[in-house]
């Protein structure tokens, strides 16, 4: 079964956050890439949805995965009708586990985490 693949506002917001933070500190051509080749690896989990870790302990039917080691993928996958809803997109060792479980409440900026000078960019 293929599963169909939709991004949550939130995620969409922080794909664009990401493109524009990989854009000022490299270049609009690596940020298109880079987004891209986070978006594609969530549209891959069409085929595969449940390849990803359980993260119940955070929040109930969350599952996680990784794009290249350092961006976080926050999902969950529902059955009927068949789909993965990508719930965040966290990059660079973002507390995803605190805003997954604020946006339960009221939701999470995480805008600012995106400024922390204590991880790398990407190459």
């Amino acid at each position: 079964m293929v599963y169909r693949v939709v991004f949550t506002p939130e995620a969409e917001r922080q794909l664009e956050e990401l493109f524009l933070h990989v854009a000022m500190a490299s270049s609009a051509g690596t940020a298109q890439r880079f987004t891209s080749a986070v978006i594609g690896t969530c549209e891959r989990l069409a085929l595969f949805p449940h390849r990803g870790t359980p993260r119940e302990d955070i929040r109930p039917g969350l599952r996680v995965s990784h794009h290249r080691g350092r961006t976080v993928i926050a999902y969950a996958v529902e059955e009927t009708p068949p789909q993965v809803a990508i719930l965040g997109v966290f990059y660079g060792g973002q507390d995803y586990a605190s805003a997954l479980n604020d946006e339960l409440g009221k939701g999470q900026d995480t805008e600012s985490d995106l400024d922390r000078p204590d991880r790398s960019e990407p190459t």
